[in-house]
């Protein structure tokens, strides 16, 4: 692995974690995600299922789970299975998971080869008083693939369909919910790699550098520094390309006067950095450009200062006061009437969608960060002490051909918050001078 080792006390922990959650005679079974197929005989890289990876840290595919807590032989109680590796595949794909390395990675001193994994759920789930199976339940998943884990809870319904079965997403996603110190210490390296890649780029951003070209100056940093590449798809949006939310192509070139929205991070042992920046292609912001991001600062301060606390409600409470916060920063701006906004404030009923300020801020200001980029949040979540959230204002003003987002990754405090994203520069004077510096 490109990464250093993760304390295998995460895992550990994780499953205990898991177990106290089971009712008694429980049974759980996971397994590791696909190698994904793209066409003819080629393949994409390899990303482990997220709970697999979270309970095991077990970077490999064709890997199982099974937990049974209160199993009456104390090596039925976890077992993991992993592919019996050979000379051949060492040849062809290099060193796999030994019984010894799975052992030491996870955690679990019951590793066996996966060939036999079959005779043990043969043996073990006719005992089991509950059988609990995983899938994907994320609420913003559109993905019309299926998984290993859906392929068994299938095959398993036909094996033996007396056996009662549960959903173990849910109990998962109030576990991985809160991160632990190992967890937030390898959040940090992804930003702190992610911070490295943005550090280069302030001086080598000019007008006629090409979107991608940005794009190959980030990558370079990552891979340096350890990392498998992007958290994400990259946008790398010049010009009015500011204002497509999701921008993908990074083909245009940059033009003086054009501003550079960049959103994009750093992966590192799986968990992911999210940052955004916005800067002047030309190393300096017009007065309108800068009034704008002026704008967007306050709120992106306002969020993590005071706004962000445990026990708030994310979607009924934050994202409701942040977008009082907008519509009162594009009244300053000229694009709102102040009149016109106290009339619509009054109407509660009014749905946040339909309000005046959607037109030039349509989207979230935060999300749970981890394992996955837009990470497991349980319905109608609150902010709660030990969650990693993003924080994402901005304001998009398509007729005037720009845009400004700003994101940072925070740990929700119980007294004050803190900043993953700290050392990463924000405020507009600041990134003025560098990137006067780099350029000289």
């Amino acid at each position: 692995m490109k990464y250093d080792p993760i304390d295998s006390r995460l895992f550990v922990e994780n499953r205990k974690r898991l177990a106290a959650e089971l009712p008694a005679g429980s049974l759980a079974i996971l397994h590791s995600a696909d190698i994904p197929w793209r066409c003819a005989d080629g393949s994409t890289r390899f990303i482990q299922n997220s709970d697999l990876f979270y309970l095991t840290g077990a970077d490999q595919e064709e890997t199982m789970l099974i937990l049974q807590p209160d199993a009456a032989d104390p090596a039925d109680r976890e077992i993991l299975f992993v592919k019996e590796t050979s000379e051949l595949i060492a040849i062809w794909e290099g060193q796999k998971l030994t019984k010894e390395t799975a052992s030491a990675v996870s955690g679990i001193e019951n590793v066996q080869w996966n060939d036999g994994f079959e005779s043990t759920v043969r043996r073990l789930v006719p005992r089991a008083k509950l059988l609990y199976l995983n899938q994907n339940e994320h609420a913003r998943s559109a993905s019309t693939a299926q998984t290993p884990d859906d392929r068994f809870r299938e095959r398993i319904q036909l094996l033996f369909p007396d056996i009662r079965c549960e959903r173990l997403a849910p109990i998962l996603t109030r576990l991985r919910f809160v991160k632990s110190d190992i967890e937030i210490a390898q959040l940090q390296r992804a930003c702190d790699i992610t911070a490295d890649g943005f550090a280069r780029t302030l001086g080598f951003i000019r007008p006629g550098v090409k979107e991608y070209e940005i794009e190959a100056e980030l990558l370079h940093e990552f891979a340096r520094q350890g990392s498998r590449g992007f958290a994400y798809e990259p946008i790398i949006a010049s010009g009015e390309n500011n204002c497509v939310l999701h921008y993908l192509d990074n083909d245009k070139v940059c033009q003086d006067g054009d501003l550079l929205l960049m959103d994009v991070a750093a992966e590192y042992a799986n968990y992911n950095a999210d940052l955004t920046r916005t800067v002047p292609v030309n190393g300096k912001f017009s007065d309108r450009q800068r009034a704008v991001y002026d704008s967007v600062y306050r709120v992106f301060r306002a969020c993590i200062d005071e706004l962000i606390r445990p026990g708030v409600k994310i979607r009924e409470e934050f994202h409701k006061q942040v977008a009082r916060l907008v519509e009162d920063e594009l009244i300053g701006l000229g694009l709102l009437n102040a009149a016109e906004v106290a009339e619509e404030r009054k109407d509660e009923t009014l749905p946040e969608e339909k309000r005046r300020y959607r037109k030039w801020f349509m989207h979230g200001v935060s999300h749970s960060l981890g394992i996955d980029v837009h990470d497991v949040t349980p319905p109608e979540a609150e902010f709660v002490e030990g969650m990693v959230v993003t924080v994402e204002p901005g304001i998009y003003l398509r007729e005037e051909g720009f845009g400004i987002r700003l994101e940072n990754d925070i740990v929700v405090g119980a007294t004050g918050n803190l900043d993953l994203m700290a050392d990463i520069p924000i405020e507009a004077d600041e990134i003025e001078a560098l990137m006067a510096k780099g350029k000289s």
